[in-house]
């Protein structure tokens, strides 16, 4: 790889240096007593993720293409290409599929040439995009999909369009509190939001970005993201449904940040919080099948904050208050042996819904007349005082 593509990445690691403090480490210092939970760790922890390690005299970076770590004195670089590692001892190692250059302390170099294994494709074109100080997503366009967007079903003012009843995984979710009891079977369709890629830019970075309608081509521009098309729209139906007021009563945010989801969560319920997400033990997706209810347990407070991870080139919850609802973990079986504790909120309290909304066309009820009940996708965080 070229000399001036590596000084990049060196240069990227001597800016990284000075960057915020990492989301994980600020949700232990507000939240020393509460777990994060599997929907958190997944975000920050993904594959094409963007993950900053700032030690003792280093930093360390690790992205979708670019790996750079800064032990005492060292800095190390990693990218599917390039790995250059500088040692405390001034040693310098650059690899790239097919080349590994080493220079020692005593300025001695070395190479060796091997075959590199093969990567899976990526579904559509994949370009890296750097967002700023330790921001760097991974876009992927894929040209096969059409432009079909439905607006969020946990967004409880807006209707559904009749497509979204035939196309919307989230379809299955829905169901009534007497439902919920041991033994009973439903069919349900646990997923996780169109853009898995998607993960957590530090707050430092995510604030200097615009989130408004009136920069939407800006940011089209700034994500490589041509305009009338799916990943387009998915981007204008979040920033609309942030930017719209919410229903009476309720108390709406939408947090372009783990700090800022945390603050949010916290500046409503206290520090004493519980946070938790669906899991499903499963390595793969699983279809949509019947699952039984082996148990349901309430959390404490019939208060709560739900953050739904939204469509967006980088996390995006959006995240709302309510004081009529009610929250379990239930303990769900597929017919596959998948086992699930699913996350359910049910509402008691939907007068003001849009009498047009998802969960009504799919439960076949009027607003107000009787609570309505939805499992969790994986990547939603529901938050509950104890």
């Amino acid at each position: 790889m070229e000399l001036l593509h590596i000084l990049t990445y060196l240069s990227l690691a001597m800016v990284v240096s000075y960057a915020a403090v990492a989301p994980e480490t600020y949700w232990k210092s507000v939240l020393p007593n509460t777990p994060m939970p599997k929907a958190v760790t997944d975000i920050l922890h993904n594959d094409k993720s963007t993950d900053i390690q700032v030690g003792k005299g280093g930093v360390s970076v690790n992205a979708p293409g670019v790996n750079i770590g800064v032990g005492s004195g060292g800095v190390s670089v990693h990218a599917p290409g390039t790995n250059v590692g500088v040692g405390k001892g001034g040693s310098v190692s650059v690899h790239v599929p097919g080349t590994n250059v080493g220079v020692g302390k005593g300025g001695d170099a070395s190479m060796h040439v091997h075959k590199p294994k093969p990567k899976p494709k990526p579904e559509g074109d994949c370009e890296k995009i750097s967002v700023g100080e330790g921001g760097i997503i991974v876009r992927c366009h894929n040209k096969k999909k059409p432009v079909n967007v439905h607006v969020s079903p946990f967004s409880y003012k807006y209707a559904a369009k009749d497509d979204q009843l035939k196309d919307d995984p989230n379809v299955a979710l829905f169901f009534v509190e007497k439902d919920m009891h041991q033994g009973n079977t439903m069919n349900l369709h646990f997923t996780k939001t169109t853009s898995p890629s998607s993960t957590f830019l530090p707050r430092k970075v995510a604030d200097t970005i615009p989130f408004s309608s009136k920069k939407l081509p800006e940011l089209y521009t700034r994500f490589s993201i041509k305009p009338n098309t799916e990943e387009s729209e998915s981007m204008k139906n979040t920033i609309t449904e942030c930017e719209d007021k919410g229903m009476e009563g309720e108390k709406k945010y939408c947090a372009t940040s783990l700090e800022a989801m945390v603050d949010f969560s916290t500046s409503e319920l206290g520090k004493k919080v519980q946070a938790v997400s669906t899991e499903v033990n499963a390595r793969m997706r699983t279809p949509l099948q019947k699952y039984t209810i082996e148990e349901a347990k309430k959390l404490a407070s019939d208060v709560a904050v739900a953050c739904h991870k939204q469509n967006y080139p980088y996390a995006v919850f959006y995240c709302h208050k309510t004081t009529t609802t009610k929250a379990y973990i239930v303990s769900l079986v597929g017919e596959d042996g998948t086992k699930a504790k699913a996350v359910a909120v049910c509402h008691t309290d939907t007068a003001k819904w849009n009498p047009k909304h998802l969960a009504f066309r799919v439960l076949k009820i009027k607003p107000g007349t009787t609570p309505v009940c939805h499992f969790l996708p994986e990547d939603h965080v529901v938050w509950v005082p104890y």
